[in-house]
Parts: C-alpha cells; sequence; structure tokens
C-alpha cells in the first residue's frame, strides 16, 4: 500500500513496486489523480481515495485491501504536506499547526496502526512499514516549525514501531529524503530562504531514485531492515555550511 500515491514521491514509488512485481493498493485524496498513478503503474492496483486524517476512512482503506488481496505486506507511509511556506513561527495559526500535524503525524500514526494489526493478525504474520521522513527530521528549514515537528515526530514512531513490530515478524524503517524534484520542491529551483536570510537555488534529484531505494527497502527478507536511509540531492545544503 503507497498514501499520498497521486502524485510525487508516492506516484514515483507505485509504478517501481509495480514493476518490481507488487500488487498495489494506492490511497490519497483525489480518484482522478489516483487513476492516473494506476494507468502509470500498469500492474494490479486497487485505488481507494481516503483522507488519512479520518479514522473511519483508514479503517474502510484497510479493509478494501484486506478483501481484494487478503493480506498487507508492506505500506510505504508518504502522505504528507509541507503546510503553510514561509510563515514566521510567531504568525502561525492554531489551524495551520492542526492541519500539518493531522496528516504527516496523525495521518501516519493511524495508517501505520491499521498497517500493523493486520499484519500481525494474518498467516503469515509479518510485513513491513516505510515511513516517509525528511532531512527536515533531523536539521530545520527556516519559519518550517509544523513540517519539522512532525518528522522528528515521525521518527520516534518509527523506532517505537520497530520495537513494538519485533514479537510479531513486523518490520519498520524510515527513509529521509532531501530535494526530490516534485511539485512540493517547485519553490527550491527558483530561490528558497536558507538559514543566513539569503535566497538560493537548491539542486534537486529525481524522484526515480527515491523509489529505486524504497523499492530496495521493501525487497529485504523481513529478517533484515534498513532502519534508517538518507536519499538526498548531492549537493543541497545539509552537510557541512552548505
Amino acid at each position: 500500500m503507497v498514501t499520498g500515491a497521486g502524485s510525487g514521491i508516492g506516484r514515483s514509488v507505485a509504478a517501481a513496486l509495480s514493476e518490481a512485481g507488487w500488487s498495489l493498493a494506492l490511497a490519497g485524496r483525489r480518484a482522478d489523480a489516483l487513476e492516473e498513478t494506476a494507468v502509470l503503474a500498469g500492474g494490479p492496483c486497487l485505488t481507494v481515495p481516503t483522507d488519512v486524517t479520518s479514522p473511519a476512512e483508514v479503517a474502510a482503506l484497510f479493509e478494501a485491501v484486506r478483501e481484494r488481496y487478503g493480506r498487507v505486506d508492506l505500506l510505504f507511509n508518504n502522505a504528507g504536506t509541507f503546510g503553510p511556506g514561509g510563515v514566521p513561527f510567531e504568525d502561525l495559526t492554531y489551524e495551520a499547526w492542526r492541519s500539518v500535524v493531522d496528516v504527516n503525524l496523525t495521518g501516519a500514526f493511524l495508517c501505520a496502526q491499521a498497517a500493523f494489526r493486520a499484519m500481525k493478525e494474518q498467516r503469515p504474520q509479518g510485513g513491513r512499514i516505510i515511513n516517509n521522513g525528511s532531512i527536515s527530521a533531523h536539521v530545520p528549514r527556516p519559519h518550517s516549525a509544523p513540517y519539522t515537528s512532525t518528522k522528528h515526530a515521525l521518527t520516534g514512531l518509527t523506532k517505537s514501531l520497530s520495537l513494538d513490530g519485533r514479537p510479531y515478524r513486523i518490520a519498520c524503517g524510515q527513509i529521509d529524503i532531501g530535494n526530490a524534484a516534485t511539485r512540493m520542491t517547485e519553490a527550491m529551483q527558483q530561490g528558497i530562504l536558507q538559514a543566513n536570510g539569503a535566497l538560493a537555488v537548491e539542486p534537486v534529484m529525481d524522484a526515480a531514485d527515491v523509489a529505486r531505494t524504497v523499492v530496495h527497502m521493501a525487497a529485504l527478507p523481513l529478517e533484515a531492515n534498513v532502519q534508517f536511509a538518507t536519499v538526498m540531492a548531492t549537493n543541497m545544503p545539509y552537510i557541512g555550511r552548505g
């Protein structure tokens, strides 16, 4: 299952997983975008329009997957939002904060919990959850408190799932991504605020490079796990002084 599958990294990962032989369940807010991803992916696809912030819709998503495929072997927990960009911390509204937390953290929790339950109950038991973290799970950008906070929290969720999943053959890892070329990162190619207050164009990488890494993580036997992986544009300002 891939959440946030209607565009960007989710779409690229879905296509790569399909090429690798996986049967897919695609979740996202927009039915038309999911259908476009299904056409691109080719192989067996179930599309389920889903708001990951809704417990009822997440429950319905996993029920549909079990009815179609009988089990859940992989969740790429990918749905997310940057939220309002460029808003100083002191000017953030409660609604803006809550909207990012609901999608990035609560949505990830709901999907991971549903996957965990399915993987624990099914026979043979087990499966893998891959959480989409971010470079922001390590260091923030200016004016990014909601997004950065949720990505740091997602790292804690990944570690907890790894520990709690041990008795049930449930592996959990996290991929931290930096500057994949998607609609969400278009601003980086025009010039984006840096820590020193300057605007700078940042390099990006093809989202397919992320997808190949997810496929590798997914293909491992459950006795092995990539706990954390960082995939980033080589020259982006992350290491050292940039």
